[in-house]
C-alpha cells in the first residue's frame, strides 16, 4: 500500500489548515487504495481566530494539537518523519501554510518557509517523489524549490502570482476544477478555495490532484 504524506499547518481556514480542503485530500487518498500519513510542526500558532467573528483572540494553541483534530490524532511532528518511508506529500492550504508554515501572510514576497517545512519538502523532490499542493500552499512549495523553476497555480490573485514570480516561479491559471503538472519537478497544484466557490467544486480538483500524484508515484 501506497504511503502518502499530509502536511497539516494547524486546524482551521484562518489560522490552520483549511478543514474541507484536508478532509477531502484524506477522503481521496483512501478511496485510492492508499494509506495517509499526516504530520505537522511542532510549534505555536502564530495566531488563533475566532473563526465565528473572524477576530485574533488572545488564546494560544499548538499546531501539532490542533492538526490532531482533523487527523484523528494519529498525526507526527515532521521532524520524526522518514521520507524514505513515505511515497509522496501533499499540502492542503488554508492560512496555515502562510501563517505557520511560513512567513508569507506577514511579509509577502520576502516571506520564509520553515526551516524544517524546507527540509521536508526538498527532501521529497530529491527522492524524486511527488509533490501535491492545494490553495494557497503552492506559494510555500514553490519558494523551497526556486532554485528549480516550479510551475503551480494558485487561482487568480494578482498579487501571489506577481509574488510567485519574483522568486523564479511560473503561474499556469486554472479553473476550480483544474490541476497544474509540472512534470519536471512532480509538482501537481489546483486552486481550490482560491477560486471555490463550494466544497463540491472544490472536490472535483482535490481528487484530481491526489489522483494524479499517487500515479506519479514508484512502483
Amino acid at each position: 500500500m501506497k504511503k502518502i504524506g499530509v502536511l497539516l499547518s494547524g486546524c482551521g481556514n484562518m489560522d490552520g489548515s483549511e478543514i474541507h480542503e484536508s478532509v477531502l485530500s484524506l477522503l481521496f487518498i483512501d478511496k485510492a487504495g492508499a494509506k495517509a500519513v499526516c504530520m505537522a510542526p511542532d510549534m505555536t500558532q502564530t495566531e488563533t481566530v475566532n473563526h465565528p467573528k473572524g477576530e485574533t483572540t488572545r488564546e494560544t494553541r499548538q499546531v501539532l494539537a490542533e492538526a490532531g483534530r482533523i487527523a484523528r490524532g494519529h498525526i507526527r511532528p515532521i521532524t520524526d518523519v522518514n521520507v524514505e518511508n513515505l511515497d509522496a506529500l501533499i499540502i492542503p492550504g488554508g492560512a496555515g501554510p502562510v501563517k505557520n508554515l511560513s512567513t508569507y501572510a506577514e511579509k509577502g514576497p520576502d516571506f520564509e518557509v520553515r526551516h524544517d517545512v524546507t527540509m521536508l519538502i526538498r527532501a521529497f523532490y530529491t527522492a524524486g517523489k511527488p509533490i501535491g499542493a492545494i490553495c494557497i500552499a503552492p506559494v510555500i512549495l514553490a519558494k523551497a524549490l526556486s532554485a528549480h523553476d516550479p510551475k503551480v497555480t494558485i487561482g487568480d490573485d494578482a498579487a501571489t502570482i506577481d509574488n510567485l514570480k519574483s522568486f523564479g516561479a511560473a503561474h499556469q491559471a486554472q479553473p476550480v476544477d483544474g490541476i497544474c503538472i509540472d512534470e519536471a519537478n512532480m509538482l501537481v497544484t489546483t486552486p481550490a478555495y482560491m477560486r471555490g466557490p463550494g466544497i463540491a467544486d472544490i472536490a472535483i480538483g482535490i481528487e484530481k490532484l491526489v489522483t494524479q500524484v499517487i500515479s506519479m508515484t514508484k512502483g
